[in-house]
C-alpha cells in the first residue's frame, strides 16, 4: 500500500521545494502557479484518482455474476491513467483491482502475461487482454441506465 502513494509524495515535496525556492527568489506569483500544478499531478497518479479497489477473488466472483470486466491495475501507471480518464464516469461500471495492494491479483497479472505484472490488464469472461484501448473496454461495459 505505501509503493502507491511514494510518487504522490514525491510530487508534492518537489513542488514545495520548487514553490519555496521561488517565494525566496521574490516570486511569489510563479510559486503560487507551480504548487497547485505539482499537487494536481500528485492527486492524478495517486489512488484516488481510480475507483476504490477490490480484492482480485472478489472482482473475479463478482465478474462472474454480473459480467463486468475486471482491470488490474497500479497507480503511477500512465496507461492505467489513460484507460481510467478515457472511461469517464463509467469506469465505475468496472471491477478494479490494484496489484500493489492484493498479491493475488498480482499472481493473476503475471500469469497472464508471462510472468510480468503490466498493466491494464483487463480480464473479460475470464480472458486476460494487456493494455486494451479504452474504447474496446467501454464496449465492454454495461449499457448505463
Amino acid at each position: 500500500m505505501t509503493r502507491a502513494w511514494i510518487l504522490p509524495i514525491l510530487l508534492v515535496l518537489c513542488g514545495s521545494v520548487v514553490a519555496a525556492g521561488l517565494i525566496f527568489s521574490g516570486i511569489p506569483g510563479a510559486a503560487a502557479a507551480i504548487l497547485p500544478l505539482f499537487v494536481a499531478l500528485a492527486g492524478v497518479n495517486s489512488p484516488l484518482a481510480f475507483p476504490r479497489p477490490i480484492g482480485a477473488l472478489e472482482a473475479q466472483r463478482r465478474s462472474a455474476v454480473d459480467g463486468r470486466p475486471v482491470v488490474f491495475w497500479r497507480s503511477g501507471c500512465k496507461y492505467c491513467l489513460r484507460l481510467r480518464i478515457r472511461l469517464g464516469r463509467s469506469a465505475r461500471q468496472a471491477h478494479w483491482v490494484d496489484i500493489w495492494r492484493d498479491p493475488a491479483g498480482a499472481a493473476v497479472v503475471r500469469a497472464a502475461n508471462e510472468g510480468n505484472e503490466t498493466v491494464p490488464t483487463v480480464v473479460v469472461a475470464g480472458r486476460p487482454h494487456v493494455n486494451p484501448d479504452p474504447e474496446w473496454v467501454r464496449g465492454q461495459l454495461p449499457p448505463s441506465v
